[in-house]
């Protein structure tokens, strides 16, 4: 059986924490003692069999997993191949947030701490944050961009509810980029008691290599699924989208070293990705250092972040994680830009098709079918990353 704490091969982090060029921890000296005594703990802690027996058992009877590999029989006459999906949106809160908060949780408790901090975009991981913590018997504080709070209310109101503070964060674009930031402050002031449990695979290192391999049981799944159900391990395509990319690095894990399938990114193009409101990083950003490591991300020519747009929330954000962006460096990753209109059409399709409505960051997902050169034989997985309950009232609007 594989596990979470098998190496990617070619694509591992490096001690230093690097994926190629990218990578890391540029960080300012006062986090420097909490970033250290996780980078020393955390493969140490994760290789524990008593940690893993309590994971595993925890994503067998509290997130529901193994989440079914489904074959979309209308959607895949519709597009010409064998569209399965790998339906995260039935894990307990709703979306493969709770993978990695079930992991950083433990985690938390074995380095003795005794508070959480978080931020969150569209409210998933914050929802999954608070759910974890109201288990564990944990204080709970969440960061969200201003906007955020207003345009994912419901999540607001969950995490309430399971017992979080949510705190607004104003400054910049008052999104996800600005609700980091608030974290990352509240950690570096409370460093003796606080985990900073990061939602996606960014961050200064050990994040990103921690959260996908907390995320790994996901392709660890698939491989098994599509055995069973195709007599192969290996889809042709795996596809997913990206704003830090958590549910990517996930369902791509287990494929990075088999070249015969190819990883499909889809982020969000906005309005299009000339029109000065998108967040589309890799066709729009260059390299730079933000939230702690050297990524692509979109700037200014003197290296001023640029002001992300996104419908979705989860993809609202100047950035990809440092592995995504080596994988689109060095080619192993094909990412497609996918506009707003784009993904609310892919979103009223599967519903209508499948009887499934999904999450609007998972639509961008959906819509880069459309795109694809498939051909009949072709098996694809895309990772139906979320559900769309909280995207209702966006969705409303196109009715």
């Amino acid at each position: 059986m594989q596990t979470i704490v098998e190496s990617q091969a070619s694509f591992s982090v490096t001690d230093k924490g690097f994926y190629g060029h990218f990578g890391g921890a540029f960080i300012p000296e006062m986090l420097y003692p909490n970033v250290e005594e996780l980078r020393q703990n955390y493969l140490a802690i994760m290789a524990d069999p008593a940690f893993q027996a309590e994971f595993q058992q925890l994503l067998i009877d509290y997130v529901g997993r193994p989440t079914p590999l489904f074959l979309a029989k209308r959607l895949s006459e519709q597009v010409g191949a064998s569209i399965y999906l790998k339906r995260e949106d039935l894990c307990h809160t709703g979306a493969h947030k709770i993978n990695n908060t079930i992991g950083q949780i433990l985690m938390a408790q074995r380095l003795g701490k005794k508070r959480i901090v978080a931020e969150t975009g569209a409210g998933q991981h914050g929802v999954a944050t608070a759910t974890v913590c109201a288990l564990m018997g944990l204080e709970c504080i969440v960061y969200m961009g201003s906007i955020d709070i207003e345009r994912q209310k419901p999540n607001v109101d969950r995490m309430r509810m399971l017992g979080a503070e949510v705190r607004p964060a104003r400054s910049g674009s008052q999104t996800l980029k600005d609700a980091t930031n608030e974290a990352m402050r509240h950690w570096i002031n409370n460093p003796v008691d606080t985990h900073y449990i990061i939602g996606s695979v960014v961050g200064p290192h050990p994040y990103p290599d921690m959260v996908a391999r907390f995320q790994s049981v996901i392709s660890e799944e698939i491989r098994k699924q599509l055995l069973a159900k195709e007599g192969r391990e290996t889809p042709d395509y795996v596809v997913a989208c990206v704003g830090g990319g958590s549910n990517a690095a996930g369902a791509f894990f287990h494929f990075l070293d088999e070249p015969s399938v190819q990883l499909i990114a889809a982020e969000a193009a906005g309005h299009g990705i000339t029109s000065g409101h998108s967040a589309a990083t890799t066709a729009l950003g260059k390299p730079g250092v933000l939230h702690g490591s050297r990524t692509i991300l979109m700037q200014t020519e003197d290296g001023q972040v640029t002001e992300p747009y996104s419908i979705s929330a989860g993809l609202d954000y100047p950035g990809i994680g440092p592995l995504h962006a080596h994988l689109f460096d060095s080619g192993r990753g094909t990412f497609y830009s996918i506009t707003d209109d784009e993904a609310v059409k892919a979103a009223f399709n599967l519903s209508k098709l499948e009887g499934i409505i999904p999450a609007l960051e998972t639509a961008h997902a959906l819509a880069t079918l459309n795109e694809l050169p498939l051909q009949p034989d072709d098996v694809v997985v895309v990772c139906l990353s979320g559900r769309g309950d909280k995207d209702l009232s966006t969705y409303t609007k196109y009715l």
